[in-house]
């Protein structure tokens, strides 16, 4: 990684200092400067190996607050359509379609910010259509987290619950796509600083009041709304 290694390390100590705190935000903070360090096709499946290991060291303290049910909705729903949706974009322009979709979290995100609720969000329906947004953006621009931190914020589940349900959702989804991809092994200094931000991230996470750990998930989809049109955009 030479010159970017600094800029990298930084990225994944923040990126599982985020997941850690709020139960998302590794690959959304970590992936831009591992790609441009170490170029897409290999920083893709190292993103998505050091991404499960930043869901499942906090779990492996918090997997007695999973909600099971709640997580199942949400996967089942995302892995059924993320192949679906990679066949039917795979030959599209999706410069308009990720623009319109990250314009439509973000007036999500606004509403949920300002205290509406969805009792919409809190049915089958709801979660089936969360699922299919996060498969549907995941392959758009591979930000398919703010969908699910926007469900996760409408539920109002206790913070601990949130962030144990958030890290099983992203370590299955993880898992499952890096088998498709193949594994990279990550260079050893980014995961010394994952242990590091991981690690820090536990110990505040406790301390954290609800009202600030949805506000973090909130600003987490957000900055991956406004990635995904930049993105775009560009």
């Amino acid at each position: 990684m030479t010159w970017a290694e600094p800029v990298v390390v930084a990225a994944v100590a923040l990126g599982a200092f985020a997941q850690a705190a709020t139960g998302m935000g590794f690959s959304l903070v970590a992936a831009p400067a591992l790609i441009a360090a170490l170029g897409p096709h290999r920083a893709v499946p190292t993103v998505l190996l050091l991404a499960v290991f930043a869901s499942l060291l906090p779990l492996s303290r918090d997997w007695r607050h999973t909600r099971p049910r709640d997580a199942g909705r949400l996967l089942v729903p995302t892995l059924l359509a993320t192949p679906v949706a990679a066949w039917l974009l795979g030959s599209m322009d999706t410069g308009v379609l990720a623009v319109a979709a990250g314009c439509g979290v973000l007036a999500g995100v606004a509403l949920l910010a300002r205290g509406l609720r969805s009792a919409f969000l809190r049915r089958p329906g709801g979660a089936w259509l969360t699922g299919l947004g996060s498969a549907l953006l995941n392959v758009i621009g591979g930000v398919g987290g703010p969908p699910i931190g926007m469900y996760a914020a409408n539920a109002g589940w206790p913070a601990r619950a949130t962030r144990a349900t958030l890290h099983v959702f992203f370590l299955v989804q993880n898992v499952v796509t890096a088998v498709v991809l193949g594994f990279v092994l990550p260079p050893w200094p980014t995961v010394a600083a994952l242990a590091a931000g991981a690690a820090t991230g536990m110990a505040l996470a406790p301390r954290l009041p609800p009202a600030v750990t949805r506000t973090g998930i909130l600003v987490v989809s957000c900055v991956g709304a406004l990635t995904l049109i930049a993105t775009a955009l560009t």
